[in-house]
């Protein structure tokens, strides 16, 4: 026989059940979309503990003939690009040097000239980068070739993404698969903050041979697990003139135009505190855009 008053209070809890669901929903965050596998690059988004690919849409235009002065970083970076792309043994890239003078951009010019052949870019924060096994199995099976870029990539006493990134590069027993790179950039190569006083911790033997502290070869060790390092450097005057050149060309300028711009040029220069290819097109926008 039903008890009316049994199913009555049965409903109530479930309806209670339902609206303490609701609102614990409310909390959590969205499932991560699902991953757009023909886009050509991507940024690592985290929301709480999620994380997911985020197909860039709209990838800023640069191209390999744009990158001047920098020849031999160039040929380097795209030799061991192509080596990647061909199946071959290829290293880990670390960037290091003058600022503005092209080491993000030739990561992006390279997947401008490669994506046809299969080169992928994953963007990472290194404050994710503790995210690097999950981003490994995503793309595992994949038959693309991703180089995950890390930019500006430096470290300060303690960060979590230190070691991950170490375990990444060399280190870890499970194996990245051969589809992936890591190449980062920064502006100073030992990636971590060092101190006079580490010195102190140096040994010298009785024979004359100096070992370093602990402290410096746990600093130096990640550098080092980077197969490739790339240095960059300032750009003399006139391979200043030259990229300026370039770039006023591309926003129209003739060659007149061009010469008239030298001293403009060179008073932004000091303006600026720097001879970089980033400020020189950063000139050229602004001296197009009042002469053309």
């Amino acid at each position: 026989m039903e008890n009316p008053v049994a199913d009555d209070q049965l409903q109530a809890l479930m309806n209670r059940a339902m609206g303490v669901l609701a609102q614990l929903e409310a909390w959590l965050p969205p499932a991560p979309p699902a991953i757009d596998w023909t886009a050509r690059a991507y940024r690592w988004q985290r929301r709480g503990t999620r994380g997911w690919l985020e197909a860039v849409r709209r990838i800023a235009p640069i191209h390999l003939d744009d990158l001047r002065h920098v020849d031999r970083q160039k040929a380097v970076l795209e030799r061991n690009t192509l080596a990647f792309l061909d199946g071959k043994p290829a290293n880990n890239v670390l960037m290091t040097g003058a600022r503005g003078t092209g080491k993000s951009s030739l990561v992006r010019a390279l997947l401008d000239a490669h994506a046809d052949r299969g080169l992928r870019l994953i963007e990472i924060d290194k404050s994710d980068l503790g995210d690097l096994g999950q981003i490994i199995e995503l793309i595992h099976d994949r038959p693309e070739r991703y180089v995950v870029f890390c930019d500006d990539l430096s470290f300060e006493e303690g960060e979590a993404g230190y070691k991950a990134l170490k375990s990444a590069l060399d280190g870890s027993v499970a194996s990245p698969g051969d589809n992936l790179l890591i190449y980062a950039t920064s502006n100073r190569r030992h990636l971590m903050p060092e101190y006079m006083r580490e010195n102190l911790e140096a040994r010298h033997q009785p024979d004359g041979e100096i070992h370093p502290g602990e402290t410096v070869e746990e600093k130096i060790s990640l550098s080092e697990r980077f197969g490739l390092w790339l240095s960059f450097y300032p750009f003399a005057q006139d391979d200043y003139l030259d990229i300026v050149g370039h770039w006023l060309r591309f926003h129209g300028c003739d060659e007149a135009q061009v010469r008239d711009a030298r001293t403009e040029a060179l008073q932004w220069t000091l303006e600026r505190g720097s001879r970089s290819g980033r400020v020189a097109r950063q000139f050229a926008r602004d001296w197009a855009a009042r002469h053309v």
